[in-house]
């Protein structure tokens, strides 16, 4: 018979920027008179078209732009992200409460925890409100001569495919502080069954280009990806259909509100119950 006393794990995995909230690096950058018009659309872009990827050619023109910029700057930015005028979407402050509660009130050793793979700051976005909600938080980290003075270079950057080591380290219970110490651990041989949590019990929730490799990687071993999309846009309203759905590359596409009577809220309830409903039906089979 199986394991009755094992805890199983599922992971709800999310990007931060126009997904939990809006561009939280946009509101920093115009929080220090940087118009982002010109920086996304016009520097970054020129950067890119060198050769660079987009996120050290942000975080070049962001150590640029912001003279003696420090981590502690970011954290306190951070921490004012849910305060006016900076807000996340409609229901994010509660989901994950709500999300817990479903799940010990229904289920049997059974646990959920949650993750942030992001393209955007760390330190702004591991100091957020919601921050401790999370298990892991994943980002591009900035460094210095010290650990408190102005930033200088570049330290890790979370590209389109980087986002998937980090699906593979949460896979394999790999600690993020571990990651940090030693980035070559993801590689380590692990067998399937020791793995910590099986890609089948993951759901990725996220708005752009760069999560694409997540969304492939999850759908293709089992798992539920869900995009979403900014409905005031019409460039991106279009973008998630012809990107995301016509593509296939996730189940559904939705807008960023986590409400529990909205469709994204309550896609994402059904889609844990699913899942723990399939881990119950698989613990009750008789062993092979």
């Amino acid at each position: 018979m199986p394991d009755i006393h094992k805890t199983d794990i599922i992971a709800l995995i999310f990007d931060f920027d126009d997904t939990l909230a809006p561009d939280t690096t946009t509101w920093f950058l115009e929080k220090h008179g940087i118009n982002t018009d010109k920086f996304w659309k016009r520097d970054v872009d020129a950067l890119v078209k060198d050769g660079y990827d987009n996120p050290p050619a942000f975080l070049r023109l962001l150590l640029a732009g912001v003279p003696d910029l420090t981590n502690r700057e970011l954290r306190e930015f951070g921490a004012s992200i849910g305060k006016d005028p900076y807000h996340f979407y409609d229901g994010v402050t509660d989901f994950f409460g709500d999300v817990r509660q479903i799940v010990t009130e229904n289920y049997k050793d059974i646990s959920v925890e949650f993750y942030i793979i992001s393209g955007g700051l760390y330190e702004l976005v591991s100091s957020t409100p919601i921050a401790g909600e999370f298990k892991g938080i994943y980002g591009c980290h900035l460094g210095g001569d010290t650990s408190d003075g102005p930033l200088k270079y570049i330290k890790r950057t979370v590209t389109f495919t980087e986002k998937t080591r980090y699906i593979f380290e949460i896979n394999k219970g790999i600690a993020p502080s571990d990651s940090l110490r030693n980035p070559k651990l993801v590689n380590e041989l692990q067998p399937e069954e020791t793995r910590r949590i099986p890609l089948k019990n993951m759901i990725y929730t996220g708005d752009g280009l760069t999560d694409i490799p997540c969304f492939t990687l999850i759908k293709k071993n089992g798992g539920t990806v869900f995009g979403v999309f900014d409905p005031t846009s019409k460039k991106k309203t279009q973008e998630a259909f012809e990107k995301f759905m016509k593509a296939g590359r996730v189940h559904n596409v939705f807008e960023p509100d986590y409400r529990p009577e909205k469709a994204l809220g309550s896609m994402l309830r059904m889609a844990v119950g699913k899942i723990c409903t399939q881990i119950e039906l698989d613990r009750n089979q008789p062993p092979r």
